[in-house]
């Protein structure tokens, strides 16, 4: 197993947990359908076959073919942002042959012609992730996020990342680079002699502790299929922690200056 280090951050973040129809939700957090679906836009993959497997990444000798059910994501949220409400509309001011469609095919009445729906983002909201997985699959996802094939976003095309994304295309050990060496962006500056509280999100037990732990929640947040119109999902267990990280993985007030020290392999 190696691993990547990824930084999500952008003006808007929204990743859909459990909404649906004229409310669109956002999780405080990066979702596990909505990292695998980033990657497979970057390698060029169709909804139909984004969760296909990998047989061309197969190491020489192993039997299994690597898919995305063998990545392990670790999230460290840096700032968790703020939640933002949008008020949405479709359909309105269109004549009666052109609304909008209802479940049994016809057009809805032109007093019921305007749909109204309200959708959630994260504003100011920055993460950072340690990926595990089998070493060609992550080489593989590394190299085509730093070319994407098709556009990437952060949940809705409409939430574009910022740069860098890719901190890190192989670490031996990323969750050490979280604890211990990637930037930590913060809006206020800490004191020298503190450590940073830092809520962590795992997809395993943490480090440290009993595995036989229980999870703190639970996501349906496993795709088995992301096609537009049949997407399912299967739950997953989650932990959720707090970490004391040393004050000088603080990015400063221009995170930009730290994280390109970071990305050239300097001391942070």
């Amino acid at each position: 197993m190696t691993g990547l280090v990824l930084r999500l951050a952008g003006l808007l973040q929204s990743f859909g947990e459990r909404g649906v129809f004229h409310y669109r939700d956002t999780c405080a957090f990066p979702t596990r359908s909505s990292l695998i679906g980033m990657f497979a836009a970057a390698q060029g993959r169709t909804r139909e076959h984004a969760l296909a497997p990998y047989p061309h990444l197969q190491a020489p000798g192993d039997t299994t073919v690597p898919s995305h059910r063998d990545l392990t994501f670790t999230i460290r949220i840096d700032q968790p942002g703020t939640l933002y409400r949008d008020f949405h509309t479709v359909g309105g001011g269109h004549p009666r042959d052109q609304s909008l469609l209802t479940g049994n095919g016809t057009r809805r009445k032109p007093a019921a012609s305007t749909l109204v729906s309200h959708r959630d983002y994260l504003t100011g909201a920055v993460f950072t992730l340690a990926v595990q997985g089998p070493p060609l699959l992550i080489s593989h996802i590394a190299e085509t996020l730093e070319r994407p094939r098709f556009a990437l976003f952060l949940g809705r095309r409409a939430c574009l990342p910022d740069e860098p994304l890719v901190l890190h295309p192989d670490s031996p050990d990323p969750i050490h680079e979280l604890l211990t060496r990637a930037p930590l962006t913060r809006t206020q500056a800490p004191r020298p002699d503190t450590r940073l509280p830092t809520t962590f999100v795992w997809e395993h037990p943490p480090p440290g502790t009993d595995p036989a732990t229980p999870p703190d929640r639970e996501t349906t947040s496993e795709p088995t299929n992301l096609t537009r119109h049949a997407r399912r999902h299967l739950p997953r267990p989650l932990w959720i922690t707090t970490e004391y990280l040393p004050a000088h993985l603080y990015a400063g007030p221009r995170p930009i200056d730290a994280l390109t020290t970071y990305l050239h392999g300097e001391p942070a």
